[in-house]
């Protein structure tokens, strides 16, 4: 296939341009800056521009843009920053797809943040919209996607493992210092999955018929404590400190560290499981061990 990526340079652009690469695929990477070879496109995506053929040259199209959810502190500004960075290259894909059309497939970004906090309960993509402000702009992300011309499926996507950056990358120095340690309670759920199983269930949706809500997580969540003590473990060195929570409010605030820290969502694939898919790393011990 021919797959356009938007995104491609970030954790999981460039770990899914690699994997589909090895599989055979040819990747063309929509890029801000002018393209320097035939496997880029320029696009302005603030602008609603894609450089030409525009899409018109591709079997299908995934999604990845958006801002760090937790990378600054959740002011007026940095709100506005996260929903545009989403909406506006969401809404250029949609609108640059075209009805019977060679692309046959959009892929596009989300994240489990759509099902709020949902305490112990075990939920899947049949679950409904939770509240605050990560559900809503979740929601309005999808919604965006909805209107592209072809059949599209919501990656709602849990925390990724990675052995560079992303969800452990922010923690891994704390912890290697013997300074990380649960958060609040510890008892609230982390739904996690392997970068390596990430890139596989993307390569196995774009050849999928599933529409609408997919969650990329493995199948086996674990509490924050459960998780600290597993990635202490990994790094062979003790969590025995909670993380403070006043430092935390006063340098994230209050919004982001009880929406996306203190919240707990227990997330089943249920709809990657029911077509077969099979998981490489299914629990966390081993998936961490497998990070090195």
């Amino acid at each position: 296939m021919r797959i356009a990526i938007a995104g491609a340079s970030g954790l999981l652009g460039s770990a899914t341009v690699a994997h589909l690469r090895g599989l055979g695929h040819q990747v063309l990477a929509l890029v801000r800056r002018p393209a320097e070879n035939r496997d880029e496109r320029r696009w302005s995506p603030d602008e609603g521009r894609i450089d030409a053929p525009g899409l018109t040259d591709v079997d299908a199209v995934i999604n990845f843009c958006g801002a760090g959810i937790a990378d600054a502190r959740w002011n007026d500004q940095r709100k506005s920053e996260l929903r545009s960075s989403r909406l506006n290259p969401t809404t250029t894909i949609a609108a640059a797809l075209q009805p019977g059309g060679r692309c046959r497939r959009l892929l596009n970004g989300s994240a489990i943040g759509f099902y709020g906090n949902t305490g112990e309960t075990m939920i899947d993509e049949a679950t409904g919209q939770g509240g605050g402000f990560l559900a809503r702009l979740v929601a309005d992300w999808e919604r965006a996607a909805h209107a592209a011309p072809v059949p599209t499926a919501y990656l709602r996507t849990g925390h990724v493992l990675s052995e560079h950056g992303g969800f452990l990358g922010k923690q891994r120095l704390l912890f290697q210092l013997g300074l990380g340690g649960r958060i609040g309670s510890g008892r609230q759920f982390v739904s996690w999955i392997h970068l390596a199983d990430y890139t596989r269930a993307v390569a196995h949706l774009l050849t999928s018929t599933l529409t609408g809500p997919v969650n990329l997580t493995a199948p086996n969540p674990v509490t924050n404590a459960a998780f600290t003590e597993a990635f202490a473990g990994s790094l062979q060195r003790p969590a025995l400190v909670p993380m403070p929570l006043p430092g935390l409010r006063l340098v994230l605030g209050s919004e982001l560290v009880d929406e996306a820290l203190l919240s707990g969502t227990r997330v089943q694939p249920r709809r990657l499981l029911d077509e077969g898919f099979t998981f490489t790393h299914p629990r966390l011990a081993e998936a961490l061990s497998a990070l090195g």
